[in-house]
């Protein structure tokens, strides 16, 4: 049986999704077995994902995955570079998969290629610093110095999907994997237009419109009922109060220790948070043209969540199953006879694993129980619950 590895958030899955995961089996074959590995319930924006990791990963098995494992917090909530190392990472540490599947915009895994080569190029790290010294950001610096090494082709690097199918190459690359990248080309409407993305689908859950005509019917289900029952759609203004608390309680020393930190940048954090009323009016407080809000964002969450920087040395020291069906219990299998890292099924198997596997899996669960404060439901607030649940089985 032949394995295709596919790295997402589904935040929510969406019509182009289930056609990723589709167009994916048919470059292979029809029997091919889907592993998704998939964010947490925080992603890499730097904001809660609309409905619970759980429910996330039940949709995507009910729409065409098979295997559903979590990036592990850190990993999940980090620039798009140690996002993709992470990810990457964990697929090829799993030791069964053939393929790693990836949507773009550009559709031609030639030229992303071409363009992961030139990133890796050591002349192309110092090029990028010497744009950074402009004032410029850090992805307008990496698109120059990328240019200066493959002329027009550097203009690929201005679209998100193309950005993470570079990112996944070059991991690919630096591992030495043996994983093959297959691409799907990105179709439909423009990532702004009405139900053209996960982004626009969130902002009409947020509107109160109907997204059904996006979104397969059987996600759909999930959606209703995780709805219904008081657990979902959660934003940021949702957890607001929440996550402005643990801002304001941690120390100056603490904004220093975060991933991606800048010496300038962590202290205007540290002091909008005591300052600024709401998340967004901290966000403009910090934002500067060299700092882009999303790395504002990842920083700010981080420093909620308790992440530090070093916590993405390395591949992630641990997979946790959310959810599978028929066909995944049997790459399940095969993955705990090859993997090289531990596999979690039942969250009580933590305690067995080594101390690191043992943080991470903590840093989650506690991410987690912020999570759970933005449901309606008052009864869904309980802490620990992370503790408690096992993968969703799909028949």
């Amino acid at each position: 049986m032949k394995i295709i590895g596919i790295i997402a958030e589904y935040n929510p899955f969406h019509n182009g999704h289930m056609y990723h995961i589709e167009e994916s089996r048919k470059s292979v074959s029809e029997d091919t077995a889907v592993v998704c590995v998939m964010s947490g319930d925080f992603v890499q924006r730097g904001e809660a994902a609309i409905f619970s990791k759980y429910a996330r990963a039940e949709a995507a098995v009910m729409c065409g995955a098979d295997l559903v494992l979590e990036l592990p917090l850190p990993w999940a909530i980090s620039s798009a570079e140690k996002f993709s190392e992470g990810a990457v990472g964990l697929l090829d540490a799993l030791g069964c998969i053939d393929y790693i599947s990836f949507g773009s915009e550009c559709g031609d895994l030639e030229i992303l290629s071409k363009i992961s080569s030139s990133l890796l190029n050591p002349s192309v790290h110092a090029s990028i610093a010497d744009e950074l010294k402009t004032g410029i950001s850090y992805a307008s610096a990496r698109q120059n110095a990328a240019a200066k090494q493959i002329g027009e082709l550097a203009k690929y690097l201005s679209t998100p999907n193309n950005i993470l199918a570079v990112e996944y190459l070059k991991a690919l690359q630096n591992l030495a994997s043996g994983i093959k990248p297959i691409t799907v080309r990105r179709f439909g409407a423009g990532h702004d237009e009405e139900g053209g993305s996960a982004s626009s689908i969130r902002g009409m859950i947020a509107a109160g419109k109907s997204i059904s005509a996006y979104v397969p019917h059987r996600a759909m289900e999930v959606y209703a009922r995780e709805t219904e029952q008081g657990r979902g759609p959660v934003t940021m203004s949702s957890l607001e109060c929440a996550i402005l608390s643990r801002l304001r309680m941690l120390k100056e020393s603490d904004f220093a220790s975060l991933p991606d930190y800048a010496e300038g940048l962590s202290n205007r954090i540290y002091s909008a948070a005591r300052t600024e009323t709401s998340l967004e009016s901290i966000y403009s407080s910090v934002k500067t043209k060299r700092y882009a809000l999303s790395r504002i964002r990842r920083m700010c969450i981080s420093a909620a969540l308790g992440i530090k920087a070093g916590d993405t040395d390395g591949i992630p020291p641990f997979a946790r199953i959310l959810a599978l069906n028929e066909k995944g219990r049997n790459v399940a299998k095969i993955i705990s006879e090859k993997s090289s890292i531990p596999v979690i099924a039942k969250p009580a198997a933590v305690r067995r694993q080594p101390c690191e596997c043992q943080r991470i899996f903590e840093l989650g669960s506690a991410a987690h129980d912020l999570y759970v404060l933005g449901y309606r439901s008052l009864s869904e607030h309980r802490g620990d619950a992370d503790w408690r649940e096992s993968p969703r089985i799909i028949k």
